[in-house]
């Protein structure tokens, strides 16, 4: 395999691994300011009230959003081993 050709399926694996994980980092962040908003107005400050609803969202994101993800990187997979054979 020419080193162009590496250099280039490097920079695709790593633009396809911000891809698939700007979604689900996108929920948790918008939950994570919501909490916190929520906190600031109620004066509640309790540490499992910040993970717990991060947590429920960022599982049903990466449900939701699971198959997605997986047939991308599945796409990506069968193009390299194409390439390197």
């Amino acid at each position: 395999m020419p080193v162009d050709a590496l250099i280039a399926l490097a920079q695709e694996g790593l633009l396809l691994a911000v891809t698939v994980a700007l979604p689900v980092l996108g929920v948790a962040l918008v939950v994570s300011f919501v909490v916190s908003l929520l906190q600031a107005a109620t004066e509640i400050s309790d540490a499992t009230l910040s993970h717990v609803p991060r947590l429920v969202a960022v599982t049903l994101a990466l449900v939701a959003l699971g198959p997605w993800m997986g047939s991308r990187i599945a796409e990506f997979a069968a193009r390299a081993f194409t390439l390197a054979s």
